[in-house]
């Protein structure tokens, strides 16, 4: 039997301008996606536009006629819910999140992916139960997406380094139901997981200690560094440390035919001008749909060759 499955691949696009969401769209399509990850504001700052200014339903419009089947939204990073020294920024945290919840889903996102938080010296048992007590405030029964916790690399004093510190933060939170967890190919490799050699045997350590059915985006990243090396610096496809087989192996994965896949690859600069900038995501989309690495992506990029 043929699977007629959609592959579902795409990247994190940009969301500005008076376009907003549609613009996204518009972008995601024109680099052949069938998914993509958008901020709903600059992610280094909380400023958001209101929502009616968001262009939801003209993007939501544009993805329905553009086979776009899904569009996931990534929290700021500089939101840190496991900070026990600072309370104000806990309830801005929480507010914050209340409000990107209700931006989400006005563009019809199904997940919103949050780092969980780092401990900033307190120690993580203190961390993990601060963020299920933010997290416990921030949901709500009738709340349609879910807040997608991501596996991180172990920088600095991060939390949810391990799945086991994930799966502690979901048993914290009595209504979890709203949980589920975001996996970064980069991040979990960054933290000592053996994402190149033993996918398979990683994933059946999340199904015991997380359970498969919580697992509803992945970030398909390589890694400018080796295993468990704890720093978190992207590459694009196929040129870091755990290559183009696993990572098409991961695109392709049958028990993950359903998962978002998100590519955070970053732009590429020119070395002699700043200013110039290469994107490689219409690139590795087209590697992972014919699952044939590319060895002149980057010269392609420059000569903007077609995809």
């Amino acid at each position: 039997m043929i699977d007629e499955s959609p592959f579902l691949i795409g990247s994190h696009v940009s969301m500005n301008g008076k376009n907003m969401f549609l613009g996204s769209a518009k972008e995601a399509a024109g680099f052949k996606e069938t998914v993509f990850m958008v901020y709903t504001g600059a992610p280094q700052n909380t400023v958001r536009k209101p929502i009616d200014k968001l262009n939801g339903p003209q993007g939501r419009a544009y993805m329905q006629d553009h086979d776009l089947k899904e569009v996931v939204v990534h929290a700021p990073y500089i939101i840190n819910l496991g900070n026990t020294f600072k309370p104000q920024n806990f309830t801005f945290g929480v507010e914050f999140l209340q409000q990107e919840i209700q931006r989400a889903e006005a563009i019809g996102a199904k997940q919103i992916v949050l780092h969980p938080g780092a401990h900033v010296g307190a120690g993580p048992e203190k961390a993990i139960a601060q963020i299920a007590k933010g997290l416990q405030e921030v949901i709500t029964d009738d709340q349609q997406v879910q807040i997608a916790l991501e596996t991180m690399a172990g920088k600095g004093t991060e939390v949810g380094i391990t799945f086991e510190q994930l799966a502690q933060i979901i048993d914290q939170v009595p209504n979890n139901d709203k949980l589920s967890v975001t996996f970064d190919t980069c991040h979990t490799s960054d933290a000592g997981y053996n994402i190149k050699d033993d996918f398979d045997g990683v994933l059946n350590e999340f199904d015991h200690v997380i359970g498969l059915d919580r697992l509803k985006v992945i970030h398909l990243n390589d890694s400018k560094n080796p295993q468990g090396s704890h720093k978190d610096r992207h590459q694009i496809t196929g040129l870091g440390t755990i290559g183009f087989d696993t990572l098409n192996y991961i695109a392709h994965h049958k028990q993950l035919t359903n998962v978002p896949k998100i590519l955070e690859t970053p732009i590429l600069k020119d070395p002699e001008n700043k200013k110039i900038k290469y994107n490689p995501h219409g690139y590795e989309v087209a590697m992972l749909r014919a699952q044939k690495f590319n060895p002149n992506i980057i010269a392609d990029m420059k000569a903007d060759k077609p995809f």
